[in-house]
């Protein structure tokens, strides 16, 4: 089963949900936060909590992040915002740089993985 939020899917198949690549893209389909790769971030993870919910989840399921970053020196505000959502629930996470995203606006695109109970 497929929930489409925006332009960003989670698919879920059993008690597994698999968000793709996420980014800081608003309501309005424009990027939040241009410039700011902490408050990117944010927007991100709302977007990834938006998505998992219409699968059935919520952040507390989560148990893997992928943080791609255009630029790794911003990797303390990046790390900051994904601590004020996943502080307390402690996903597996990676973080790497990447020369760019599908948009020169966007600094940081996150894919999430989680597992519900059936």
């Amino acid at each position: 089963m497929g929930a489409d939020c925006g332009v960003f899917a989670a698919v879920r198949v059993g008690n597994i949900i698999s968000v793709s690549g996420t980014t800081a893209t608003g309501p309005d389909g424009k990027i939040v936060g241009i410039g700011d790769a902490y408050a990117q971030t944010v927007q991100t993870i709302r977007n990834i909590e938006a998505a998992l919910g219409k699968a059935g989840a919520t952040l507390n399921d989560v148990v893997r992040t992928r943080i791609y970053v255009t630029n790794i020196s911003q990797w303390e505000k990046v790390g900051r915002a994904h601590g004020e959502f996943f502080g307390s629930i402690r996903p597996a996470t990676s973080m790497v740089q990447v020369s760019s995203l599908i948009s020169p606006e966007m600094l940081v695109e996150v894919e999430a993985d989680a597992v519900v109970g059936e």
